[in-house]
């Protein structure tokens, strides 16, 4: 298997198990806690956060964007090029998808069933673009300067606070919305609601990718400034 192949199936097996999670917790939450919506959002988020950390750490060595954004930004930083990007986010695309199927028949529900859950207004948007730039800088943030090994912690904990900080519970992910459509259930979105969130992702991956030029203009200085002052600090 090439390097690229291999690259693609851990993008479409991690996107697929992050899916999974995002929408197998909500129905067991709806579930477990049906008259508390609250507590629904709190073990949602919680699995998410969770599920992050494991399989970035599972994955990182290979590949574990499981994002078309993070990809898209990976490749306007020149860290990988056209083709990879585009292999990289049809895997991510078909994971999330699969991811949604799994969750649904896990459930013992049909395996797919569209989302009628309508998410829309300025504030929502908005929280996308909030939501999309602040996990890009904490990836690239968090690479550039010197700590790869904290991503997956980084992000879980990012993921984690926005469910709740931001009014759209932080998708974040177009591979993400787009599988949430499949699944009519507590975590999904309505198909006329998929293509604002998406454009919203877009432009908070745009606003991260000049800002992470701005806060580190070279990875390479900007770890050794960040390990100086770690250093000062100690």
């Amino acid at each position: 298997m090439s390097a690229l192949a291999r690259r693609a199936l851990a993008e479409l097996v991690g996107t697929a198990l992050l899916v999974a999670t995002v929408v197998g917790s909500g129905i067991a939450a709806t579930r477990l806690s049906p008259d508390d919506v609250g507590l629904q959002l709190l073990e949602n988020s919680l699995a998410t956060g969770a599920v992050l950390v494991a399989l970035i750490i599972a994955l990182q060595p290979v590949s574990a964007a499981f994002n078309p954004v993070v990809t898209l930004v990976e490749r306007w930083l020149g860290v990988i090029g056209w083709r990879e990007a585009a292999a990289l986010i049809a895997a991510q695309m078909a994971g999330g998808i699969a991811g949604s199927v799994l969750a649904n028949l896990m459930f013992e529900l049909p395996a797919v069933t569209i989302a009628a859950k309508e998410r829309t207004g300025s504030g929502l948007w908005l929280a996308e673009v909030v939501a999309t730039a602040g996990l890009l800088l904490v990836i690239f943030g968090a690479a550039r300067s010197g700590r790869k090994d904290m991503v997956a912690v980084a992000v879980g904990g990012y993921i984690t606070a926005a469910y709740w900080f931001t009014s759209s519970t932080s998708f974040a992910n177009p591979a993400v919305t787009v599988a949430r459509m499949f699944s009519d259930t507590f975590a999904g979105i309505a198909p006329t609601s998929v293509l604002p969130f998406i454009a919203m992702q877009l432009i908070g991956g745009a606003l991260a990718t000049g800002l992470i030029h701005l806060l580190y203009p070279r990875a390479e200085r900007a770890a050794a400034e960040f390990t100086t002052i770690e250093g000062q600090t100690r």
